[in-house]
């Protein structure tokens, strides 16, 4: 009697691990089909109301984050798409947050230094290849972003053989690889579609040529200020805008860096670490820049150093919420900013 109880028991017991095991993979396979039904070839942004909605597809820096990207905005203004800035990783966020890269219009670099635009050789294939473009991506930046464009189509060009060979012309289209480059100056305008898009030189010496944007459409605004030193004429140029997506670096906090690179004989990254606050804006001088341009909200983003958590957010913003009104963020890298046409809601999600 005993010893057919210990077998009804083991009995049971491997029963029901077949069961569990068995049971995972039906519920996982449950699980990826819906997620494919839901999701794959779905236009995600097709409920959106027309207007501005903004995408923040990196709010990153050069410093390692596993779960930022760099720096990187995407906007939708109506059904037409831009992105301002390819920071590294940036193209699999915009990716994941639902970005429709069919209907991507141009890719704007606010300047050249290598951590805005280390993303647009993998952006342009997204753009090609996901996108399904016949023609050439439209790239405007400044002076010598020919040069990088074709410096990066260069470099793919093995790439493209073998995607060509592999899908077929049909699907990968020769004449939609890579990019075509605009260099813009300042006083640059584009106008598409009811979108307005304008350029502000700004100070981010030694880079020659740095520009923050603005886009206007249907009675909303935003202006995305790249890299760049506090400025009251960037102020006067975000004047009335919803939103400001302004960047942003803690000199503290990075002094501390410093001097624990120096404490540990790190002389190089130390030096860095001393360079690099004097060509961009504080949290507290950023909320002082917004205050003065009269914003509804200000979004912090490539942010140096990035919190890492959200306990360390109230020392990397110090005193700037004494000194702007307004709705004041610090960007995440999924974070969707959508402004109604003809509205003031200033709505923002979190889509990652």
């Amino acid at each position: 009697m005993k010893r057919s109880v210990i077998w009804l028991a083991m009995i049971v017991i491997l029963s029901a691990g077949a069961v569990w095991i068995f049971g995972q993979r039906w519920i996982g396979e449950r699980v990826f089909d819906n997620a494919v039904a839901q999701r794959v070839g779905v236009d995600r942004t097709a409920e959106l109301p027309d207007g501005l909605h903004v995408f923040v597809c990196g709010s990153g820096s050069p410093m390692p984050d596993a779960n930022r990207a760099g720096p990187c905005i995407a906007v939708l203004a109506g059904r037409d798409g831009y992105i301002f800035d390819v920071g590294s990783g940036s193209d699999r966020k915009l990716g994941a947050m639902g970005f429709p890269m069919d209907r991507l219009q141009g890719t704007f670099l606010t300047h050249l230094h290598s951590d805005h635009f280390d993303g647009l050789g993998a952006l342009m294939l997204q753009a090609w290849m996901a996108g399904g473009r016949d023609e050439p991506l439209p790239v405007y930046g400044p002076e010598g972003t020919d040069r990088l464009v074709d410096g990066l189509m260069q470099a793919y060009e093995i790439d493209r053989g073998y995607r060509i060979a592999h899908h077929g012309p049909e699907v990968a289209r020769p004449t939609g690889f890579g990019g075509i480059a605009t260099n813009i100056e300042e006083n640059f305008t584009f106008e598409r579609n009811g979108l307005s898009i304008r350029t502000l030189r700004v100070d981010h010496a030694p880079i020659d040529n740095a520009f923050a944007f603005r886009l206007d459409y249907e009675g909303r605004s935003v202006v995305i200020s790249g890299d760049l030193k506090y400025s009251e004429e960037f102020a006067r140029f975000a004047k009335g805008a919803d939103v400001i997506l302004h960047e942003a670096l803690n000199p503290t906090m990075v002094g501390q860096l410093g001097e624990t690179l120096a404490a540990r004989g790190n002389t190089d990254g130390a030096k860095i670490m001393a360079d690099i606050p004097d060509y961009h804006t504080s949290p507290e001088d950023a909320a002082r820049v917004a205050q003065l341009a009269e914003t509804k909200a200000l979004v912090l983003y490539h942010l140096v150093p990035a919190p890492p958590a959200r306990l360390i957010e109230p020392l990397f913003l110090g005193d700037a919420n004494k000194y702007f009104d307004g709705q004041l963020k610090l960007a995440e890298d999924g974070m969707l900013i959508s402004l109604p046409a003809q509205s003031q809601q200033v709505e923002i999600d979190q889509l990652l």
